[in-house]
């Protein structure tokens, strides 16, 4: 389904009749209640839209797609030749799709490698953790780092036992609040051990649940700091040492790191479209991005919001539409290092920003949509509440605000109008997709 909000968004904006972006402020531009009716006529082309990728032949097609990429080259780190292989593999079946003007843009991008790794907890007890390095840290010397732990819950307490970190290793058990929060300390976590002397960082893994799982992501070094090991653990580790300390007890870990950083790579962000027929100039970009961590098939992040970017444009050429505008699919490189791809790309296009008239990004996992978030002018959103209600038939219509994404946020500091798919992560919708098998159809076809 998440497929569809992509596509009908981008379809009803390409498709109406004035040449003039949608946050632009133009006399010449019709009135609301016109556009709404322009709106309301494409019923017969969404009910189209909907049939065919959820009742026709491209029903689970862009999830067949995925699954065919992920088992093929399976991870796809920065600067890795899996994500090299990746971005070929997509280059030529976006020919193959017989979509327009495919080609590379190419970029440079950070080469980070893991190496060989492991943290081992001494006292009081002997006890192997589960953990995984940070992308871009440095590494350990061959022999490790020993050191006695301080056990923090959050920056404010680093700061008030500065006197007591300096030659430990922090390890911070902050307590999970909401993502865009929590993860602050992965991301900083390292720097600011570091201004108090820490040799290493460990950091509770951010994450709502865990069965033991640590987790990885990027974390940023800071000019004039000293740059320390940092790497990610279990949430049940850090609450045990949590334990510990608060009784008084002496924690001891070895951690080795065997991670390098290398120079720049070459790669690409991959581009296709389908060509306006009357502003081939004016653009309405999809997005999601091909990379991911070295850990896991990226399936969820982001190949899920890569594909069905990718059956955007097909949908619309199966069917034969010719959109008036240019409907464009970018697939970022390094997202995860920062958005390092789609910010070359902003650089190299910003100079016709004024033809760009929506940009979206799908990298909030493939889970059930309920809508989308946008940020935009008031008059952008009222037309966007439009377009969403011919979604009512998969009761999906709802527009939230605040969209936001690593690859879009240039745009939206331009002023640019953006949306970010909005997916339901509770149990109860997910259990309830597969109480039902139409459900469940629907949501496999993303």
């Amino acid at each position: 389904m998440k497929v569809l909000l992509f596509t009908f968004v981008g379809i009803h904006l390409l498709f109406l009749t004035s040449g003039k972006a949608i946050y632009r402020n133009d006399t010449s531009q019709r009135t609301f209640e016109e556009i709404k009716e322009e709106i309301a006529r494409y019923g017969d082309v969404a009910k189209a839209i909907i049939d065919l990728a959820v009742y026709g032949k491209a029903q689970n097609r862009s999830y067949e797609r995925l699954a065919l990429l992920v088992d093929t080259v399976g991870p796809r780190l920065s600067g890795s030749k899996n994500l090299e292989k990746a971005i070929q593999i997509m280059y030529q079946n976006l020919k193959e799709d017989g979509l327009e003007n495919v080609h590379l843009e190419p970029v440079k991008i950070p080469h980070w490698e893991r190496g060989e790794e492991s943290a081992v907890m001494l006292e009081p007890r002997v006890h192997k953790m589960a953990m995984l390095g940070l992308g871009s840290s440095v590494g350990t010397p061959p022999e490790g780092i020993t050191a006695e732990v301080l056990v923090v819950a959050s920056f404010d307490e680093l700061q008030r036992r500065a006197p007591e970190a300096k030659g430990k290793i922090v390890v911070y058990n902050q307590p999970y609040a909401n993502y865009s929060k929590t993860v602050e300390y992965r991301v900083r976590g390292a720097v600011e051990a570091a201004k108090v002397g820490a040799l290493a960082s460990l950091i509770r893994s951010v994450a709502s649940f865990s069965i033991y799982s640590p987790h990885t992501g990027v974390q940023e070094y800071q000019d004039g700091v000293p740059k320390i090991p940092t790497a990610c653990i279990t949430v049940e580790d850090a609450e045990m040492m949590s334990r510990m300390a608060s009784r008084g007890s002496r924690i001891v870990i070895q951690l080795k790191m065997g991670a390098k950083n290398y120079a720049d790579a070459d790669s690409f962000n991959t581009v296709a479209e389908i060509i306006g027929s009357k502003y081939p100039e004016q653009v309405v970009l999809v997005s999601g991005h091909l990379d991911s961590w070295d850990v896991g098939q990226g399936a969820m992040d982001d190949g899920g919001g890569a594909f069905i970017s990718w059956e955007a444009l097909s949908l619309i050429k199966d069917l034969g539409l010719r959109p008036k505008r240019t409907l464009r699919l970018v697939l970022w490189t390094a997202e995860e290092q920062g958005g390092v791809g789609a910010s070359q790309y902003y650089q190299s296009h910003k100079a016709n920003m004024s033809n760009y008239s929506l940009v979206m990004e799908s990298d909030g996992g493939t889970f059930l949509p309920y809508g989308l978030q946008f940020t935009g002018s008031d008059k952008a959103r009222a037309i966007m509440k439009e377009v969403m209600g011919l979604l009512q038939p998969i009761n999906v219509t709802q527009v939230f605000r605040d969209g936001e994404g690593t690859d879009i946020k240039f745009w939206i500091q331009a002023g640019v109008p953006v949306n970010l798919i909005s997916v339901e992560m509770y149990p109860t919708r997910l259990e309830s997709s597969m109480k039902f098998p139409e459900s469940r159809q629907l949501s496999q076809s993303t």
